[in-house]
């Protein structure tokens, strides 16, 4: 047990040591755009000699100074490493739109995307090591969605009660899977691409009614939720009612990140449940054309319009 303590200390001093280290590359690179913004966009590969240009490196430098400030400031550190995580991807964005301006520097462009690359991959480590710790009292958020379902409650419970045919509608999970005791692994996309895993137990399993569950252990998302069946009115079919609570990396900037990355769980639920409508009632979830690619949801949104089937 003491071993496993000073594991989890040594681990928690290392992502901390990274944050500090973004921290202060925040404030230097910041600085540096600032006094001389069109030195470092040409650095970057970018025509630095317009007043564009150099408007957006100060207005970026301004953004690193004040992340940087806030990530050694001590408080709300996991936050403002997750804005890093999406101002990441926003640079990447800029940097590549800046590639088509007339006087760029293809390998100083390279040089600058695969620097970005790398400074993203450290954000999410790090970003995630530091919501892991619960350093940050993160803030738990929720999301609820309806729909009704052409079939009877005891079709649809059936349906659900499979966790491992959940994949086929909630598009941000990757995979469910169920072990002998009855526990369940879950891998999901999180944001800016990284992976989220978590194991849940069943808490309350109610025939053609209810179905409970709570994350377990060291859950990336800490969250619990209920997913409820009852008969629609008038005899259409089966209401389906999920109510889901959880605590983004990151706490509330966490959910802002996942928001602007296009990755809210409102939205994300509200889709995942017309999904699993068009699955019960029709057999699939509906495409404008043929699914070559498989049925998995992942598979069908990555698919391309009207083209042949090789």
């Amino acid at each position: 047990m003491s071993a496993g303590r000073s594991g989890g200390s040594a681990g928690r001093d290392v992502t901390a040591d990274l944050a500090r280290g973004l921290g202060v590359f925040s404030l230097a690179l910041g600085s540096a755009q600032l006094a001389a913004p069109g030195a470092v966009a040409r650095l970057a590969g970018v025509r630095g000699d317009g007043p564009a240009v150099r408007t957006v490196t100060s207005l970026v430098g301004t953004r690193e100074l004040a992340q940087g400030a806030g990530i050694l400031s001590g408080r709300g550190t996991a936050g403002w490493v997750w804005s890093r995580v999406a101002s990441d991807v926003v640079d990447i964005a800029t940097l590549a739109v800046g590639a088509s301006r007339k006087g760029a520097a293809p390998a100083r462009l390279g040089l600058g995307l695969a620097a970005l690359a790398g400074v993203t991959v450290a954000d999410v480590v790090t970003a995630r090591g530091l919501s892991r710790g619960r350093g940050d009292g993160t803030g738990e958020c929720r999301a609820v969605a309806a729909i009704t379902v052409n079939r009877s409650r005891s079709e649809v419970y059936r349906h659900w009660r499979d966790l491992r045919q959940l994949p086929e509608f909630m598009a941000h999970l990757r995979s469910v899977s169920t072990d002998a005791s009855g526990r369940s692994h879950w891998e999901a996309a999180g944001p800016a691409g990284s992976t989220v895993r978590w194991d849940a137990e069943i808490v309350e399993d109610r025939e053609d009614e209810v179905i409970s569950w709570r994350s377990v252990g060291g859950a990336d998302v800490d969250n619990t939720g209920s997913v409820r069946f009852r008969d629609a009115p008038g005899g259409r079919g089966t209401e389906v009612v999920v109510d889901l609570r959880y605590r983004p990396p990151g706490g509330k900037a966490g959910a802002v990140v996942a928001t602007l990355l296009g990755e809210e769980p409102n939205q994300q639920l509200r889709d995942d449940l017309r999904r699993f409508k068009q699955v019960m009632e029709l057999g699939e979830v509906v495409r404008s054309e043929g699914s070559p690619a498989g049925q998995s949801t992942r598979q069908q949104l990555a698919q391309r319009p009207a083209r042949p089937v090789a």
